[in-house]
């Protein structure tokens, strides 16, 4: 299982529920009669439904020894950007999450690449020795397509997403499964989980 899809080691790496709460740093999601208090970036927060709805988020469980916290993202790119941020020498978990919600992600993952310290000085919290650093330990390893892309996903249905968590369980990688769930979905095959599931297995086995 890649890391960038799940931090394999958490307890808690994906929230599936009722959205009971939303505020711009602030969602609290109810599944299995538990109420989870999740942070999250303001780009999640214009994304979410209305309270009351079905929602699905992706989790980055971050546990010290007086604290476990957990940050949600609506799509697995966000997540992927945040782990690369806080581990950065000197981003923590609250600062990353600032700085998503500061800037555009595709924005900050063009200066990083192009070196713009300038630019990423502008978000929020962010001085120049920080923005260096951004730089210096990010540049090569964002992705070269703009993150806008990655982060445009189409919503899953729930037997979607059983058979995206069978496949990672399996150890495929959320991408590539989710590439090939597409396909098989567009070619109008499976329907229930069984045949969906059989139908993408096959497609990524060969």
């Amino acid at each position: 299982m890649s890391r960038c899809d799940y931090n394999a080691r958490s307890m808690i790496a994906h929230l599936r529920g009722r959205l009971l709460a939303k505020h711009p740093n602030q969602a609290v999601v109810e599944t299995g009669g538990v109420g989870y208090d999740i942070t999250i970036t303001v780009p999640t927060f214009s994304d979410l439904p209305a309270a009351g709805s079905e929602v699905a988020l992706h989790i980055h469980t971050h546990v010290r020894e007086d604290l476990i916290a957990l940050y949600g993202f609506l799509h697995p790119a966000e997540k992927q950007l945040f782990e690369k941020l806080i581990a950065v020498s000197g981003i923590g978990p609250k600062l990353a999450i600032t700085i998503l919600s500061g800037m555009p992600a595709d924005e900050m993952v063009s200066a990083i690449r192009s070196n713009d310290v300038a630019k990423l000085t502008r978000i929020p919290g962010i001085g120049k020795k920080t923005a260096e650093r951004m730089v210096l330990e990010l540049r090569d390893k964002l992705p070269s397509e703009a993150f806008g892309e990655m982060a445009a996903l189409p919503a899953i249905s729930s037997i979607e997403e059983d058979v995206l968590s069978a496949l990672m369980n399996l150890g495929y990688p959320r991408p590539a499964a989710e590439r090939t769930l597409a396909t098989v979905s567009r070619n109008g095959k499976g329907g229930s989980f069984e045949l969906l599931f059989r139908e993408a297995l096959a497609a990524l086995s060969k």
